[in-house]
């Protein structure tokens, strides 16, 4: 990457990521997916379609009421997938917000009380965070907000069994482990202006905005074997542009050196994908979405198959090829 060029493109795009949109995995089984993140972790199941590239596979959204920008865990199921080989260049965690230290206390014991192992509290990044893994082996930690301010529009799912003081609040921090840890820093920091909360010789934490958690990415630098996908891996971790067009960061990126898809329409929003020197894929959604209620009411969320426009021609197909939802919610 041309430094000088970074720099200068850096003053233009200044403060110009919000924080995390949403992140994407695989999962082998959506029957044993759905109730772990709705029943057991009280998410909202607040889109189900299908992956656009592959309509012949579900793409299933959880998030908070209406499926906020910060919020959404999606999955892809994939019945033949086999096991996520670990290793470095991945996705390693995935950070959920919750409000207090009493919140992990609270989730300690629930997680107890549905036989789900954990490590108990211990820090990560610079908070208390208490970790685990869903079903599939992606590792989840819990971090403790500590009572601060989260964005206007998130809003917790209230209709579950989960106490109203200790609901999942959004996505934080969120780990990457990889084999070089400076290129990826100097990408977050050089062209999207994350700033440095702390920098360690294996470790760096970066924040889209400062101070706050909703934005955080935490790189592990770790050599060795690297990582092989499978259930539980990560995909992708998309980043929400607050203002700068899609046009603006394709061009960018490819004045950088980086391959970009172009932009793609997914109908709820906007966006482009791009893969830099770890192997670890990015999105970037656009500033302006119609979001999932544009097809669906508030009420009627995740509770039926939903196509975009230029899918839905094809419904007849599509749904001949999937488990009918009712088989698996």
């Amino acid at each position: 990457m041309d430094v000088s060029r970074a720099t200068t493109e850096r003053e233009q795009v200044n403060g110009m990521i919000s924080g995390h949109h949403h992140i994407s995995m695989f999962t082998k089984d959506l029957k044993e997916n759905n109730h772990f993140y709705t029943e057991v972790l009280g998410l909202r199941r607040v889109k189900v379609s299908v992956n656009q590239g592959d309509p012949k596979m579900y793409h299933v959204f959880y998030g908070d009421t209406l499926g906020s920008a910060g919020n959404d865990l999606t999955f892809f199921e994939i019945g033949n997938i086999g096991s996520t080989h670990p290793g470095t260049n991945m996705i390693s965690a995935i950070g959920l917000l919750v409000p207090s230290s009493g919140s992990l206390e609270y989730w300690w014991q629930r997680l107890d009380s549905y036989d789900v192992s954990h490590d108990g509290v211990s820090k990560y990044g610079n908070r208390e965070g208490l970790r685990f893994k869903d079903p599939d082996g992606l590792a989840i930690v819990l971090i403790n907000h500590d009572g601060e301010a989260v964005p206007e529009a998130w809003q917790p799912w209230s209709e579950n069994s989960i106490d109203e003081a200790h609901r999942i609040l959004g996505m934080g921090t969120v780990e990457i482990t990889v084999e070089d840890m400076k290129r990826l820093s100097s990408l977050l920091e050089d062209i999207f202006d994350y700033t440095i909360v702390y920098e360690k010789p294996q470790e760096a934490l970066l924040a889209s905005v400062e101070n706050e958690a909703f934005g955080e990415i935490l790189i592990k630098d770790e050599s060795g074997k690297k990582a092989r996908a499978g259930r539980g891996s990560v995909h992708h971790l998309a980043i929400q542009s607050s203002e700068r067009p899609l046009e603006e960061w394709d061009r960018i990126l490819k004045n950088q050196g980086y391959v970009t898809t172009g932009i793609k329409d997914r109908y709820y929003f906007e966006s482009l994908y791009f893969t830099e020197e770890n192997d670890i894929t990015f999105e970037i959604v656009g500033p302006v979405s119609r979001g999932f209620t544009a097809d669906r009411s508030a009420e009627a969320l995740g509770t039926t198959l939903d196509l975009p426009p230029f899918l839905e021609d094809r419904r007849e197909e599509i749904e001949s090829h999937l488990r009918p939802i009712e088989k698996w919610i």
